[in-house]
């Protein structure tokens, strides 16, 4: 069971820095995905999806270092509290009006995959 859990927390980590990446590399491409139409075309419009990349490449690395330096109940600790982020993504998208598709298909079964790993890690599950 553990290399199940770690393994989702592999996948998890490893996803959110290539969101990130993809962010950096191709703002206005990746926000097409995310749930909400572009915020507008100002010219600076580019560098503020890139600050989205920024974090989400930090919250990769944050799992990364756990797994390698942490034990399994701190890297459950760290995925339960980083679920908040894609379930905050999701309330704001259904607020906006956005994409439910997204709402619930991406940001809502991240959390979930995220919770579900979480969870037996920190009670310790073996």
């Amino acid at each position: 069971m553990d290399w199940l859990l770690n393994g989702i927390g592999l996948l998890v980590a490893l996803a959110i820095i290539a969101i990130g990446t993809g962010y950096i590399a191709s703002p206005t491409t990746m926000v097409r995905s995310f749930g909400l139409p572009l915020p507008g075309d100002a010219p600076n419009i580019p560098a503020w999806l890139r600050l989205k990349g920024v974090r989400d490449i930090v919250a990769g690395f944050l799992v990364l270092a756990f797994m390698v330096w942490g034990v399994q109940r701190e890297i459950g600790i760290v995925l339960l509290i980083e679920a908040i982020i894609p379930l905050g993504d999701m309330l704001v998208i259904i607020a906006a009006k956005g994409s439910t598709k997204s709402a619930f298909g991406i940001h809502g079964l991240t959390a979930a995959i995220m919770i579900l790993a979480a969870v037996p890690m920190i009670a310790g599950a073996h």
